[in-house]
């Protein structure tokens, strides 16, 4: 039969991109790449869609445009229209894809949320260096095998992540230490301690520190113009107002840990089942904290791209320095 002939013609792995992504590269403006697990799998619906376009807003209010990433219907976007951001935000099915799942997702026509690896992939693939999200992924607590592929891909994807520190349901000093073996510059924003995602201190110590989005922008320049090719976390503290202290948070993962052991959760769906037990045993503080650290981090993203900008120029697809 020549039905499978005839799918795999259909298989697209062109990254498309949206109108407004087109026009910032025709007028070189600023583009700051924005994660979609946080729509499909990490908030509730109506929240996450809300959030979606808060972050999207954020970005442009802070001079850059966003490229929300996703696939839909086994098409790689970079940018969403508003009417592809809704459909995203209420699928009934959709897939985590991580780096692990293009594959699949584009071959079997699939709809999906990108993780932080697989987002980092396909910016740093379509020319972009500079990516907000919420917190990154890491080593898993009592499971130090359970190591997130956000890792090994930063370790070898040329972008700037910027992030509140790893989630803190995570085992983060075993998470610093892999990225200080993989070469991986952890920069604190204004801070000389790592952030702890809703917490604004974790007890570990950075030994690098920037204090404006220019002085990143030329860490990050300095970094990638010798030729490195790893990319670069730079952790900004969740806005005061909106943090939550060590030891709370620490009592609701705890809770939240043993609970996942119990029912069997494993894989990949331990993250969001942690975070969705810290939501309820919060009673919903961690989603607020979340929330505000999301667009903090889109805000500070943006203000570096800008300054970025200034050292790059971007040509045929790639970015040369300038």
């Amino acid at each position: 039969m020549n039905h499978s002939s005839e799918h795999q013609n259909k298989i697209n792995t062109k990254i498309i991109e949206s109108a407004a992504v087109r026009q910032a590269r025709a007028l070189a403006l600023p583009i700051v790449a924005l994660e979609s697990t946080v729509i499909t799998h990490g908030l509730p619906q109506g929240e996450n869609l809300k959030l979606a376009k808060a972050m999207e807003t954020t970005v442009e209010e802070n001079g850059a445009t966003p490229a929300t990433i996703a696939v839909i219907d086994g098409s790689i976007r970079l940018g969403l229209s508003a009417e592809e951001l809704d459909a995203l935000a209420i699928h009934p099915n959709p897939r985590k894809i991580s780096t692990r799942d293009f594959g699949i997702s584009l071959a079997q026509g699939l709809t999906g949320g990108t993780t932080v690896a697989a987002t980092a992939y396909i910016a740093q693939k379509s020319g972009l260096r500079v990516f907000a999200t919420g917190g990154i992924g890491g080593v898993h607590r009592q499971a130090p095998f359970d190591v997130s592929a956000d890792l090994s891909q930063l370790a070898k994807t040329p972008i700037l992540v910027v992030c509140a520190g790893m989630k803190s349901i995570l085992d983060l000093p075993a998470t610093m230490e892999y990225l200080e073996t993989q070469g991986v510059p952890v920069i604190g924003y204004q801070t000389d301690e790592l952030p702890a995602f809703y917490s604004r201190q974790s007890g570990i110590r950075l030994n690098q520190r920037a204090d404006s989005p220019q002085d990143v922008a030329r860490i990050a320049y300095a970094h990638w113009a010798l030729g490195f090719r790893q990319g670069i976390v730079l952790t900004v503290p969740v806005p005061e107002k909106d943090a939550i202290t060590r030891e709370e948070m620490e009592s609701w993962i705890n809770a939240a840990l043993e609970q996942a052991h119990n029912d069997g959760v494993h894989g990949n769906a331990v993250t969001p089942f942690l975070l969705d037990k810290v939501s309820q045993l919060s009673e919903g503080r961690s989603m607020q904290s979340n929330i505000a650290l999301l667009l903090n981090n889109a805000a500070v993203a943006s203000q570096v791209a800008l300054d970025l900008q200034g050292f790059m120029q971007f040509e045929n697809g790639t970015f040369y320095y300038s």
